[in-house]
């Protein structure tokens, strides 16, 4: 699965970890989409070369699961090292 693909994976899933990890985020909807993006990377990186060996492929439930993944790990850094800056 191509870059842009994970891309867009990762503006609906950063709305989704939105979803799941409700909260007040100092960056707003700008950096969500920015962490649901990044996250829907490096939920395909993990997927695909860590745990999956290339398994994650086209556009199906596996990768989106791994996209969603990805954003949920980096909004929860993103919450851990905000609150440690405040």
């Amino acid at each position: 699965m191509g870059i842009l693909s994970w891309i867009v994976f990762g503006l609906i899933a950063g709305a989704i970890a939105k979803f799941l990890m409700p909260g007040k985020d100092p960056g707003g909807i700008i950096v969500t989409i920015v962490i649901g993006v990044v996250g829907g990377l490096l939920g395909g990186w993990l997927g695909s070369s860590v745990f999956g060996g290339g398994g994650v492929t086209g556009f199906n439930v596996v990768s989106f699961v791994w996209a969603v993944i990805g954003s949920l790990i980096l909004l929860l850094i993103y919450r851990l090292a905000v609150r440690r800056r405040a």
